[in-house]
């Protein structure tokens, strides 16, 4: 039969049995805390059904009990509302959201448990090959299982020691032994963080190499540079890409050092002493020495291990590896808000898709969506860094637990946000379009008033009197600005030196004096130095795919 209605605002609840999630399922509702078990054999009346008469079947529309009946029973099998961050359901990768999943943890803590129970065997404890093969062939983690021990036990670890326990009933006695909850937890994590570099830095790696092949293609483009966002004296859009690059270089061969840095925990004990190891060896010292670094190299850490730990390992590393990733958001932010203020003056745009709608209301616009979304997450990662900076500063003595729910949070979303951000960067600079006309009828506009030393120079070395000339040119220039900003003309200022006979001799050579590669400087030679002389160098060293394209969802 019919569960009974669930009236609005009343969230239903499915609890199943821990061993068989599809069975033993008892449908409720929850009311200001409180379960009520919906009856199978009676159905509450709608809250609407005093209001209006019952309806009626047609071919269209099923009988109302049947439907009804339908309707209930689509309810109850419904997953209860649930908050799902933004970063796995829009923004971050498949491959970094598996990295840092439940599941993801909770078999690196058994791969550690198995590193433990290895090492000390193979130092003299008695731990049986048996015991040492229920470990490593383990059914895979039941998450019900854990999930109905931690309700119980109100601790993460020792939930999975006894789910390990009960699916590996043999090793059950050798479990996490000598060990503290730290050893999963800070080991795991740094397992998880190194797996997240190594997902990061191809991505990044890819960028740098979209963002050369730009800026060698675009590195005679002379463009209007800005300074105050004010014209000021030309560049070109491939020298001004390197800026964008210069940084994320930087910010990759920062993560790189921060990945070959990070080191493990280790195996220290409840208070960073190895006490409980020492009283397992008999007080042998080189033991304990040797199954700390046994586990390490287990691990695939070499002999990257603190040798210095409190219950845990100092959250300073924390710190280190947030602020490399907020160096990303960084250089991710300022490329992002120049392409923006770009778009604005319908230079540079970034890739638009065929079908993408820019505004529900304003069916013509082009808004930089993608680059929009980087500042967010930028500002968004950014802010995280105070998180591991406050938690590294306020940890008492040993080590107080007020670190583990913020690090679950900062650390993990900082990840993930890079995450997303990486990708949305190599999204944007492997389909950058640059408005080549736009962006040169710009620079005519303005490079008038920058030419004038050029001609002035040129004229006062054809006979011209310095003075004279440039009082003239400032005349020129005055006259132009006002023709420009208070009666919305074009810039007519060679014009006007053009038809001024104190500047005869120059004036068959106006065209040439105002060339705009004259006044680039040093730009494409720069672009060609830095991109073939230093990037093209770091991208063969690590064998970029520089076809790889940003993974944007949405």
């Amino acid at each position: 039969m019919a569960p009974a209605f669930i009236p609005h605002g009343v969230f239903p609840a499915i609890k199943a049995s821990h061993r068989h999630p599809a069975s033993s399922v008892v449908r409720s509702a929850w009311v200001g805390g409180r379960p009520i078990v919906a009856a199978a054999s009676t159905a509450a009346p709608s809250l609407h059904s005093a209001r209006r008469p019952p309806p009626t079947a047609t071919m269209e529309s099923p009988a109302p009990a049947a439907a009804a009946a339908a309707a209930a029973d689509s309810m109850a099998e419904a997953a209860p509302p649930n908050y799902v961050s933004p970063l796995s359901t829009r923004y971050a990768s498949a491959g970094m959201r598996a990295n840092f999943a439940d599941l993801t943890r909770f078999r690196l803590w058994r791969k550690l448990w198995l590193a433990l129970a290895t090492a000390e065997a193979e130092l003299g404890l008695e731990i049986s090959p048996a015991q040492l093969a229920a470990l490593r062939d383990a059914p895979d983690v039941d998450m019900v299982l854990a999930g109905s021990y931690e309700r119980k036990l109100r601790h993460d670890v020792m939930a999975h020691v006894h789910a390990l326990g009960d699916q590996a009933p043999e090793a059950r006695p050798i479990i996490h032994l000598g060990a503290t909850s730290c050893f999963v937890t800070d080991n795991s994590e740094v397992l998880q963080m190194r797996a997240a570099l190594d997902l990061l830095l191809p991505t990044l790696w890819a960028a740098v190499s979209r963002l050369a092949d730009f800026a060698e293609e675009h590195k005679d483009v002379a463009t209007l540079a800005y300074t105050h966002f004010q014209p000021a004296q030309p560049t070109t859009v491939g020298k001004r890409a390197c800026m964008w690059l210069q940084d994320l270089v930087e910010d990759g061969l920062r993560l790189e050092e921060v990945r070959a840095g990070l080191r493990l925990r280790g195996v220290k004990g409840t208070t960073g002493t190895q006490a409980s190891f020492l009283a397992l060896f008999d007080g042998d010292h080189a033991k304990v020495a040797a199954l700390d670094a046994k586990v390490t190299e287990a691990m695939g850490f070499g002999t990257s291990v603190w040798r210095v730990t409190g219950q845990t390992y100092t959250r300073k590393q924390d710190f280190t590896v947030v602020a490399a990733l907020a160096g990303v958001g960084q250089t991710a932010a300022k490329m992002a808000n120049d392409i923006r203020l770009l778009a604005h003056m319908k230079e540079v745009e970034e890739p638009f898709g065929k079908e993408q709608i820019g505004s529900s209301a304003m069916a013509y616009k082009r808004n930089p969506m993608r680059s929009e979304r980087i500042n967010a997450l930028s500002r968004f990662l950014q802010s995280l860094l105070m998180n591991p900076a406050e938690t590294a500063s306020t940890q008492w003595l040993e080590r107080s637990l007020d670190d583990s729910a913020n690090r679950r949070l900062a650390v993990t979303e900082a990840f993930l946000t890079t995450d997303a951000i990486l990708q949305l960067v190599l999204n944007v600079s492997s389909g950058l379009v640059v408005h080549k006309k736009v962006v040169a009828k710009h620079l005519a506009e303005e490079l008038p008033f920058m030419a004038t030393e050029t001609i002035l120079m040129a004229a006062v070395r054809a006979g011209g009197d310095r003075q004279t000339l440039h009082e003239n040119i400032r005349q020129h220039s005055m006259a132009a600005g006002a023709r420009i900003k208070e009666e919305g003309l074009s810039n007519d200022l060679l014009d006007r030196i053009a038809a001024d006979p104190a500047f005869a001799p120059v004036h068959d050579r106006l065209d040439e004096l105002c060339e705009p590669q004259q006044f680039v400087g040093c730009a494409p030679q720069q672009v060609d130095d830095f991109v073939g002389g230093y990037v093209r160098g770091l991208l063969a060293e690590r064998k970029v795919d520089g076809s790889a394209e940003g993974d944007v969802r949405i």
